[in-house]
């Protein structure tokens, strides 16, 4: 199987997934972050299980694996990579994410609703990353 395949295969599961729960639906997730008024636990089955199966797969499946299914060797993250650009950066997700409701997965799965907010949404992340981008390619260059 190819990286290509196992990316869309992977990218598909995920965008069903998110379909299914709800997490395309910013009244949900808005419903879900509103702990202090009418809050919506069901999300909180969402993340659960999603937080097992990767404590699953982490724990029980990548020790007896010497490399991936595709790829050269498993990318697993230092602490050492937890800096104040990432700290703001989460921090803007968030922020964002209880704003607006979507998150970048679900909102590239709700485009195919046409819908003009998540439309909206979309171009404003897809404008931020460019800026991002061309930001750091000017202090790289510089």
């Amino acid at each position: 199987m190819t990286h290509r395949s196992v990316s869309f295969i992977t990218g598909l599961l995920f965008a069903v997934g998110l379909g299914i729960s709800g997490m395309t639906q910013p009244e949900k997730v808005i419903g879900f972050l509103d702990v202090t008024g009418d809050w919506d636990p069901s999300l909180t089955l969402v993340m659960g299980g999603a937080v097992f199966v990767y404590l699953l797969v982490f724990r029980v499946v990548l020790p007896r694996r010497e490399r991936p299914v595709v790829g050269d060797r498993f990318g697993i993250p230092s602490r050492r990579d937890i800096d104040k650009p990432l700290v703001l950066g989460a921090a803007l997700f968030g922020a964002g994410w209880g704003l607006a409701g979507f998150c970048p997965g679900p909102a590239l799965t709700s485009t195919v609703t046409g819908m003009v907010p998540v439309l909206l949404f979309t171009a404003a992340m897809f404008a931020g990353m460019g800026l991002h981008t061309l930001y750091k390619n000017l202090r790289e260059g510089a």
